[in-house]
Formats: C-alpha cells, structure tokens, sequence
C-alpha cells in the first residue's frame, strides 16, 4: 500500500513540474526593434505598449532612460532582464504560482527622453490587466529612485 501512494505521489509530482514547464511558452520570434518600434499588440487583452493606438492596448510611454528602467527592474521580485542592448532592454517576468513568462520590452528614445515601452503575455488570452499594472508599477519605481 506505501509503495502505491509512493508511485502515486512521484507520478503527481512529474505531470505537476510538466504543467509548470509548459507554462512558460517559447520565446516569441518578434520580440526587440523592428522599423524602430516594438512589435504591436495581438487582438488579445493580455498585452500593453506605448506604440498601440488601441485604447484597451495603449499605455503611455515611460520618462526616463534605460539607467532608471534597470534600476527599477532590479527592485521588482521575478524579473530577469534577458537582453540590453544599445537603447533596448527585454526583461522576462514568471508569475509566481503557475510560472506564467510575461515579456516586457523598452526601447529608449533619448531625444525626448522617454522610454517606449511593450508588456505581453505569451500564453493565455487575458492576464486580468497584470502587464498594464506592472508597466505602472515601474514607471513608479523610476520616479522614486
């Protein structure tokens, strides 16, 4: 009978780290700078950027540069910045329960000193307005430090 609930335990506990792992979503292709902007938006209501004309996509661009962007990601729990680069920055965020990746893009535009920014889900369709909360958090964070 231990033996069972034993056998039983492992098996729950490998399709428990599968779920987990498939949470996570490859990589999207179109991530960084393309025609000097971030990618736009898909119809779903999981994804947020300074470059959307769409009202439920659009969120205003951050001011500062990419300086006060790291510093803010360094303050925030379960963020990884992946690349920086020139005047780009691509951070992962994995939620904390199902170990959902969220991407988040800047692009710093030092001219007029802001920094476009793209938030998105990779899996699922909507996040509950998750990536529009946390561009507003770090846009926080940069007016604090």
């Amino acid at each position: 009978m231990q033996q069972k609930i034993r056998i039983t335990l492992r098996g729950l506990m490998i399709v428990g780290l599968l779920t987990l792992i498939s949470c996570a979503g490859d990589r999207p292709t179109t991530l960084g700078v393309q025609d000097g902007q971030l990618a736009a938006c898909p119809d779903s209501p999981n994804c947020v950027s300074s470059f959307e004309q769409r009202e439920s996509h659009a969120i205003a661009p951050l001011t500062g540069n990419l300086a006060a962007v790291r510093a803010a990601l360094e303050e925030m729990p379960r963020a990884v910045i992946v690349t920086q680069e020139n005047n780009y920055i691509h951070a992962e965020f994995t939620s904390r329960l199902m170990g959902f990746i969220d991407d988040v893009e800047f692009l710093a535009d030092p001219a007029s000193g802001q920094v476009h920014v793209r938030s998105a889900s990779r899996l699922g369709h909507s996040d509950l307005g998750v990536n529009r909360e946390r561009v507003e958090t770090i846009r926080g964070l940069m007016t604090t430090n």
